[in-house]
């Protein structure tokens, strides 16, 4: 793979097996989000040079679909070793990219090899079934039904910036152990981590046009992607417009869709007040909260709130803000059209009346991490998904008024629930409109084979390996007819 390196490299894309230019000859700057400036180019394919990854995709399918487990097996496993390889030279390119720091990159990259290789180990533990005919009543003993599972045929995946390496392989990984061939359409800004996961794919010399990465513009190869006739799946994360906007033009094609969320956490009145603020912040600051699972909003009992305010406030000033360079939690956003969004939700919360704890500071795309007091649900922030460091806090006066605020939002992600009471627990988390309920811990999305899950405007269907595994294949009878 050729790269310029005077200036800033130029990435090729991958098509059956090679690494190649574009025939459109445009390239699109990556713009680093803390060093403002580009750090590479990746090419703006056309939709033949789409038609030509899809078709190569088929062919290579149909021969994987025949290989044995283990044989997959064997591949995923050296892919798992060649990402542990080049943790550092792609945790560099993670850290520059999508602006995080060095330390949580190369964690990303240790985490998608661990990731491949349990999801290998989940697949070859994962057994087809039987039945007879006769356990149903007039059945016939002579009719006995096999069930197994097999592969879609050709999976699209499309995962986020903000995790461009472990939320890309957490698609590749159990596409391709269950037989499937994928095509890989990286975030614009995650394209270069997501060439280099696949560089280490490369290297462990999977077949050609088992995996095609495609780069391009999305006002271009987007919808036809989406659209298009040879794609047999589709797994994305990403924006819960996005994720509607997909699901209305995909027709009936199989879809898991990953999207966003307004995840609550609650504190009630008998919450361990210093364990609990100490899981809001990390839920809600670590990675200047760009994560579909921080926690983003605070629903406090009345007779606590100034005493969990005050702790927030006193634990937040200590957070280290500026380079990911320098391992800061709050780094600057992706991009400056996200740091408007923020600043704008943060803008209006305050002219609705909401109080400044700390924060409303700003440098270019970097928002200081900022905590709201007093936000009432007049305000966008109580409804809107920042994606970015600001945190309101909404006060309460019962369990019943924390659980309307929260399933009230279009959003049904994940929650938050701090009490001493686990019978109180689970009985707020049994009334939760979302796809999972931590009690006494942060939103987050580990470990990786629990069952991951949105409802609402979060998304459907379920991840988590085995999940994803089930949701990348269909289950397929054959009956055998037993004569005397």
């Amino acid at each position: 793979m050729t790269t310029n390196v005077l200036i800033s490299p130029t990435y090729e894309f991958y098509l059956n097996g090679e690494w190649k230019e574009s025939q459109s000859g445009q390239t699109i700057d990556i713009k680093s989000p803390y060093l403002h400036e580009i750090i590479g180019k990746v090419q703006a394919i056309t939709k033949e040079e789409v038609d030509e990854a899809i078709c190569s995709a088929h062919k290579a399918q149909k021969k994987w679909a025949e290989t044995s487990l283990q044989q997959r097996a064997s591949y995923l496993y050296k892919w798992a070793d060649e990402l542990v390889n080049m943790q550092d030279e792609i945790a560099e390119v993670i850290m520059q990219e999508v602006g995080k720091s060095l330390k949580d990159s190369k964690n990303e990259v240790v985490r998608t090899a661990d990731f491949i290789r349990y999801t290998v180990e989940e697949a070859l533990h994962m057994h087809g079934e039987s039945m007879k005919g006769d356990s149903f009543p007039g059945g016939s003993k002579s009719k006995v039904a096999i069930i197994e599972r097999v592969p879609l045929g050709v999976v699209l995946a499309i995962p986020p910036f903000n995790y461009p390496v472990n939320l890309a392989a957490a698609k590749l990984a159990p596409a391709l152990i269950s037989g499937n061939a994928v095509i890989f359409k990286p975030a614009t800004q995650g394209s270069i981590s997501g060439i280099k996961m696949i560089e280490a794919l490369h290297k462990a010399e999977f077949p050609k046009g088992l995996v095609n990465i495609v780069t391009g513009r999305g006002s271009v190869i987007g919808d036809y992607l989406v659209e298009h006739k040879g794609i047999d799946m589709i797994s994305f994360t990403g924006g819960t417009n996005t994720g509607v906007r997909l699901a209305k033009k995909a027709g009936m094609i199989p879809l898991v869709l990953e999207l966003g969320g307004k995840d609550p956490g609650i504190v009630r009145e008998d919450a361990d007040l210093e364990k609990a603020a100490q899981q809001i912040i990390s839920g809600a600051f670590s990675y200047s909260g760009q994560r579909c699972t921080a926690i983003k909003r605070v629903l406090v009992h009345v007779n606590v709130a100034d005493e969990l305010v005050g702790i927030l406030k006193e634990e937040i000033e200590k957070l280290s803000v500026g380079s990911p360079e320098e391992g800061s939690t709050v780094v600057p956003l992706i991009d400056d059209q996200s740091a408007d969004f923020v600043q704008g939700l943060i803008d209006d919360a305050i002219e609705k009346g909401a109080t400044v704890v700390t924060g409303n500071k700003r440098d270019r795309n970097l928002i200081y991490p900022t905590l709201l007091d007093q936000v009432t649900e007049d305000m966008r922030i109580a409804w809107e998904e920042p994606f970015g460091p600001a945190l309101p806090v909404i006060r309460v006066s019962s369990d019943e008024e924390a659980i309307k605020i929260a399933n009230k939002s279009e959003f049904g992600l994940q929650a938050s629930v701090f009490t001493k009471d686990i019978n109180k627990a689970f009985s707020i988390a049994n009334k939760m409109e979302t796809g999972s309920v931590q009690i006494n811990g942060r939103t987050e999305r580990g470990p990786d084979h629990f069952p991951f899950i949105g409802v609402k405007g979060s998304g459907m269907g379920a991840q988590g390996i085995h999940k994803s595994i089930e949701s990348m294949t269909r289950e397929k009878v054959t009956v055998l007819n037993l004569t005397d």
